[in-house]
């Protein structure tokens, strides 16, 4: 069960994503969380800072989700590379509305708190694939040493485009499957893609 702080950060993210920071108010916000206008000053202390929260929750998520998959002993480097790619996909299509703001704001926020936020979280994940890959290469898991900017650019990069592209893409094929569905079988042949590319660029083969 979500917390009365989680209901209105939700709430609030929603409208943010479709909206915008600047075109939501906090009336919006209170009557979309179903609370007393109030409460936002209460927990947050301002829309400002409500947003700023919001940020940091959703990064927060992401980087307790790399650091257990980088601290498993059960599984070797390239599995682990696997695995954040699943993780990271079902984020992006799971809290479309975060990731839609955290787009905007890459090019527009002049916001300190959250440009650090963002900084943190990019770097948090070059840290973790860095890790990952000087553990593989040492294995011998990896054959292949590959510049960790462009590995961590791989794997976002493709997930935010292919994402932000997902309409265009099903108008162009012609596809007329129900959106579930072809949601569904996107995101799974996105990440296929994503893992071929990782293996030819890691030199990785699984069961070796």
């Amino acid at each position: 069960m979500i917390s009365k702080e989680e209901n209105i950060l939700f709430a609030a993210e929603k409208l943010f994503a479709e909206k915008g920071f600047p075109g939501t108010s906090t009336r919006e916000i209170s009557k979309a969380a179903n609370v007393n206008i109030s409460m936002i000053s209460y927990y947050f202390g301002s829309k400002e800072k409500l947003y700023e929260k919001l940020v940091e929750y959703r990064t927060n998520e992401g980087q307790f989700f790399a650091k257990d998959i980088l601290e498993r002993t059960d599984i070797d480097e390239g599995q682990k590379m696997m695995i954040i790619v699943d993780k990271f996909a079902s984020r992006i299509r799971e809290q479309k509305y975060f990731y839609r703001i955290m787009q905007r704001e890459q090019l527009y926020t002049e916001n300190p708190q959250i440009v650090k936020s963002l900084k943190d979280t990019k770097i948090s994940f070059l840290n973790t694939y860095s890790k990952i890959l000087e553990s593989g290469i040492r294995k011998g898991v990896f054959t292949k040493n590959p510049p960790i900017y462009l590995l961590h650019s791989t794997i976002s990069g493709t997930l935010f485009y292919a994402s932000n592209s997902k309409e265009m893409y099903k108008e162009f094929l012609k596809n007329t499957e129900e959106e579930d569905l072809f949601e569904k079988n996107y995101y799974n042949e996105l990440t296929q893609h994503i893992k071929h590319i990782l293996k030819d660029l890691l030199g990785y083969e699984e069961n070796k």
